[in-house]
């Protein structure tokens, strides 16, 4: 499966973005996906992840009630609503995709190329 995220860009602290996964190669519904982050100088980490269906998602401790993870599998997208923005969710953010189930760790077996998310204070 090949996935590209866009979506990123220049926003103040306190605002919102909706980040797209998009997928092609095979069908996004056979995989459970996530969203990860890696800010300069950091390790990647763990955002948000979806399940088959979309019925079940869980969140990092920072974002919880800020970032939203959905699906739609008939489109073959995976998105990050993200709201209420801090300079530390600066970030180049990937989305990944996991066949086996749900990954709460970063190291997602398959991601592709991130959308630079910078948030101004």
């Amino acid at each position: 499966v090949q996935l590209q995220a866009s979506g990123g860009e220049l926003v103040q602290a306190g605002g919102s973005l909706r980040l797209s996964c998009a997928a092609s190669g095979r069908p996004l519904s056979i995989y459970t996906m996530g969203w990860l982050r890696q800010a300069p100088g950091k390790e990647r980490e763990f955002v948000a992840a979806i399940n088959w269906s979309g019925g079940n998602t869980y969140y990092a401790d920072f974002v919880k009630g800020r970032f939203t993870i959905s699906r739609d599998n008939a489109k073959n997208t995976v998105y990050l609503q993200m709201d209420s923005l801090k300079p530390e969710d600066t970030a180049v953010y990937y989305c990944g995709a996991e066949p086996t189930g749900i990954r709460t760790s970063p190291d997602y077996p398959y991601w592709g190329q991130g959308t630079l998310v910078t948030v101004s204070s």
